[in-house]
């Protein structure tokens, strides 16, 4: 099985292998050092993570460069994982470009208007589009949070009468699209995981300066930093510790 040129084959471990295989390693192997191609396929791989509205507001920025490795190290506050990753993988939050990838998903619906399998009529695709035209502008468009507080009233109030999407506010878009970016970043460090490389994903980091670093607008927001390496005996500094399931598992 492929996609895009990518061998599924490659991958050594399943997917219950690799989560339990992944960890977040502080030390990685200095004298092991991975193929940056692999790398690439993995972040490739993980653009099919689950995101809302297919809108994919991420980039995902792979830093192998060793002037730029140092200081993302540097601005890492020096900790192991980042002092000794092998790359970097920085996901990048572009909530600023919906308006370019909702007319992406527009431009695409109507490319598969051509050529549509028989179980998607004209009249589900044109409901689409309308999606991406009207719906998604109204989420995503406001005015210094102004009318995403304007749009949360007026759901407040319809919600007394019947269920309504309450999530309007600027604030509320921003948290939608970090979570899209969460779900790559996972995606990623189990493909990773998968072909024995490790990860180590970094909040403690100054973000500001990563920005700058990368040459990134002010609209960008850095999600999360991820070391990659190959782990030491020692990169791993303790058992994997969870509270009891019976806490986080609740069956209706």
């Amino acid at each position: 099985m492929r996609w895009k040129g990518i061998k599924f084959s490659r991958m050594e471990k399943s997917v219950s292998e690799a989560l339990q295989y992944r960890r977040a390693v502080r030390l990685f192997d200095p004298e092991q050092p991975i193929d940056p191609e692999e790398v690439r396929q993995c972040l490739q791989l993980a653009t099919l993570a689950p995101n809302s509205s297919n809108l994919q507001l991420w980039e995902f920025h792979h830093v192998c460069a060793p002037s730029l490795k140092a200081k993302i190290a540097e601005y890492s506050f020096g900790q192991n994982a980042a002092k000794t990753a092998d790359q970097f993988v920085v996901v990048v939050v572009r909530k600023d470009l919906w308006p370019q990838r909702a007319k992406w998903n527009i431009d695409s619906i109507k490319a598969l208007q051509l050529d549509a399998p028989p179980h998607l009529s004209d009249l589900r695709l044109r409901e689409v589009i309308r999606y991406y035209d009207r719906l998604i502008p109204f989420l995503y468009f406001d005015i210094w949070g102004i009318l995403g507080w304007i749009k949360w009233l007026f759901f407040a109030i319809v919600g007394l009468f019947r269920p309504v999407y309450r999530e309007v506010t600027a604030c509320d878009m921003r948290i939608v699209a970090h979570k899209s970016a969460a779900l790559a970043a996972q995606s990623f460090m189990l493909l990773m995981a998968a072909r024995g490389y490790d990860t180590c994903p970094m909040e403690g980091i100054d973000t500001r300066r990563i920005r700058k670093l990368l040459r990134l607008p002010r609209s960008a927001e850095i999600n999360m930093v991820i070391a990659c390496g190959i782990r030491t005996d020692k990169g791993i500094y303790g058992p994997r510790l969870r509270v009891p399931f019976s806490e986080v598992y609740r069956p209706w």
